[in-house]
C-alpha cells in the first residue's frame, strides 16, 4: 500500500489527512467535517455518490470534476470510453454534486482535442492539468459571485459504465479503425486481447494500415514481415508488439519467426 499523490503533498505541508472506509453513516467523520464548516468539498475521481448530509453541509456545494463535457459520459471511466468510441474532442466539466450519477448543475467545462495516436493514459493525465486550472477557476467565480449554474439537459446524456475485463476482447467484425480506438481507450487496462492456437494474445500494440484486405474477419495475413489482422469493410490492423500467454512480450517480427505464424490462421480459436 502506498499513500496517493494527494496525501503525501498534504503531509509535506501540515495539512490533516483522513481516509475514512465509509463516509454515509460514519458518524465520526460527518462531525469533523461539521466542525471545519468548509465553504466547500471538492470531489474528484471518487467513485460512490455523497450522502446528503455532506451534499447539504457546504454553502458553495460539492464540487466535482468530471473528466468529459457533461451530459456526454457521465459515469466511472469517460476517458477511456471517449477514446474508445474515437471522438476528436472531450474535456473536463466541473459541477455541483447532487443525488444523481453526474447529473448536477454544470459550473464550467474546458474542451480538448484528442490526437488520433493518444491513448487514454496520455488523455488522463491532460486532462488532469487543465481539470486543476478550472477547479480553482471555479472556486474564484463562486467566491466573488460572478459564477453561475446551468442545468444539464439529461435528454443529451451518455453513460461511460466502468471497465470489464471482456471490453478489452478483440472483435474482428468492427472496423479496423474502431478496433485501435478501443485499444487507445482500453489503455494500461483491459488492453486488446484475443486468443490463437487455444492461447491468450495480448496486443501492446498496433495501427491502423491503408491496405485492402479481402480476407475474411479475424483472419491473419502475413506480408513483408508484418502481422495483420483482417476486419470488417476490408479494413485492417497491424499488430506491433504482442505477448502470447506465458511468454515475453515480443515485436512482430520475433513473433513471426518464433512461431512460424502463416496466413490464414483464426483468432479467437
Amino acid at each position: 500500500m502506498q499513500p496517493p499523490p494527494v496525501k503525501r503533498v498534504a503531509l509535506e505541508h501540515g495539512i490533516p489527512v483522513v481516509q475514512p472506509e465509509k463516509i454515509k453513516n460514519n458518524f465520526e467523520f460527518r462531525a469533523q467535517l461539521e466542525d471545519i464548516r468548509p465553504e466547500a468539498i471538492l470531489v474528484v475521481a471518487y467513485g460512490r455518490i455523497l450522502p446528503q448530509w455532506m451534499l447539504d453541509l457546504p454553502p458553495l456545494g460539492c464540487i466535482n470534476l468530471h473528466g468529459s463535457l457533461l451530459p456526454k459520459y457521465r459515469g466511472a471511466a469517460p476517458i477511456q470510453w471517449a477514446v474508445a468510441n474515437g471522438e476528436s474532442l472531450t474535456g473536463v466539466t466541473t459541477m455541483r454534486l447532487d443525488a444523481g450519477l453526474d447529473t448536477g448543475d454544470l459550473l464550467l467545462a474546458k474542451v480538448i482535442p484528442i490526437g488520433q495516436e493518444e491513448t487514454a493514459v496520455y488523455v488522463y493525465e491532460c486532462l488532469a492539468a487543465f481539470g486543476a486550472e478550472l477547479m480553482v477557476e471555479t472556486l474564484c467565480g463562486l467566491e466573488d459571485k460572478s459564477l453561475f449554474c446551468q442545468s444539464q439537459d439529461h435528454s443529451l446524456s451518455t453513460l461511460a459504465p466502468i471497465l470489464k475485463r471482456e471490453d478489452g476482447l478483440i472483435d474482428c467484425t468492427r472496423t479496423a479503425q474502431s478496433i485501435y480506438d478501443r485499444w487507445r481507450g482500453f489503455q494500461p487496462w483491459p488492453g486488446a486481447h484475443t486468443t490463437l492456437r487455444g492461447k491468450k494474445l495480448i496486443v501492446h500494440k498496433m495501427h491502423v494500415v491503408t491496405d485492402s484486405i479481402g480476407s475474411e474477419p479475424g483472419t491473419l495475413v502475413v506480408e513483408d514481415n508484418r502481422l495483420l489482422i483482417a476486419c470488417t469493410d476490408g479494413t485492417a490492423v497491424c499488430l506491433d508488439e504482442v505477448q502470447i500467454e506465458g511468454k515475453r512480450r515480443m515485436n512482430a517480427a520475433e513473433f513471426l519467426n518464433g512461431y512460424q505464424i502463416k496466413s490464414g490462421e483464426r483468432l479467437g480459436i
